[in-house]
């Protein structure tokens, strides 16, 4: 069996694994991100150590590696990751040394809507975007069936957009970003500031000390009907459907689909984010906002979709070519060569070959 492996590396953990031409995860391996304030070899040796276990021995045809950061219309460089230590770096080419194998680069969240695109929740829709919700927020762009990458290959970076002037201080270097009001990070910070100090589920899941406190405690605690886990839900999916009234109003999609590792609250976070989508969103009342729903690949889509496009002809012992259109089970991706001003350039449509000779 030829082997063909995604790598979904994000703020906080790495995640490999093993994907079939269907899209099915066949053996994982996990490892944590020492975070952006060490070493570039130190990321790319826990990045080594996920793959060469999912490997098992074998040999290795093509790794998708799905990046939290900033990826070149080249898909060669990560120029800047928020929540990672590279920084202009050639991790392609670095990487595909050290692995002997062609490496695929791109955004995480690119390669999320790739996945949902081909086997998801967005499976048949023309136009959406992709929301992940982790450690911060991630973003992709499909319209017209096509991904949209943006002049610099740089698009969807929506957890950057400014919600609030001189707001909290944000690992870009920015502040008041979305993220820093809706994302895994928001979350665990507001029931860090409300976490009660008498009993309570949250407070024994965390042995009543806050800064042990985590994302997933957070969820486990409101699956058990703790309040002020339910409260911290209620406020991201608040700030998550503001963001979405905003995107709405820009992009007009069919579909949201949100995931990451947040989206495992299902609707407790999605329920207040299609409220507030709804009464935020430019001409509320005389429009039908977009439908709002949780990623059906969970958080492996990332690596579904990297895996995907290593897959892809296109990628084969090679870096992505910026002028090349390429298709990917129905989702047709454009490099920046095909933008002018970031705009997706028309494509002609070719002539139905039987109406040739016709009258």
């Amino acid at each position: 069996m030829v082997l063909y492996i995604g790598v979904d590396v994000g703020g906080t953990k790495v995640l490999a694994g093993e994907v079939t031409r269907a899209g099915t995860v066949v053996r994982t391996a996990r490892r944590s991100t020492p975070g952006r304030r060490v070493s570039v070899a130190s990321v790319e040796d826990a990045l080594t150590e996920a793959v060469l276990d999912v490997a098992a021995g074998r040999r290795i045809a093509g790794v998708g590696l799905a990046a939290a950061g900033f990826v070149d219309a080249a898909g060669e460089r990560v120029m800047f990751a928020p929540h990672l230590p590279w920084a202009g770096e050639r991790v392609r080419e670095r990487l595909s040394r050290r692995w002997g194998a062609p490496v695929a680069l791109d955004n995480d969240a690119n390669c999320a809507a790739v996945a949902e695109t081909a086997f998801g929740a967005a499976r048949g829709s023309s136009s959406a975007l992709m929301i992940t919700l982790g450690t911060g927020i991630g973003g992709a762009i499909v319209m017209a069936g096509q991904l949209v990458r943006g002049a610099q290959g740089m698009a969807g970076e929506f957890g950057h957009m400014q919600v609030v002037p001189d707001g909290r201080n944000c690992e870009c270097g920015m502040s008041g970003c979305w993220e820093q009001y809706c994302s895994g990070n928001a979350l665990v910070r507001f029931a860090r500031a409300h976490l009660d100090p008498g009993p309570s589920i949250l407070t024994d899941l965390c042995d009543a000390r806050p800064e042990q406190l985590t994302g997933p405690m957070v969820t486990a605690a409101a699956e058990q009907g703790d309040p002020v886990a339910g409260q911290a839900f209620a406020a991201i999916g608040e700030w998550l459907g503001v963001g979405l009234g905003g995107l709405t109003s820009a992009f007009d999609p069919e579909l949201v689909v949100v995931g990451g590792g947040v989206s495992a609250a299902g609707d407790r976070l999605l329920e207040p984010a299609r409220a507030a989508l709804a009464r935020t969103v430019v001409g509320a009342g005389h429009r039908t906002p977009p439908q709002v729903v949780g990623a059906r690949l969970g958080p492996e889509a990332g690596l579904i979709g990297a895996a995907l496009l290593s897959r892809s002809a296109r990628w084969a012992g090679s870096a992505r070519s910026a002028r090349t259109a390429r298709s990917v089970r129905g989702v047709q991706t454009i490099g920046a060569g095909d933008y002018r001003s970031g705009v997706i350039k028309p494509r002609r449509r070719r002539p139905d070959r039987g109406a040739r000779g016709s009258s």
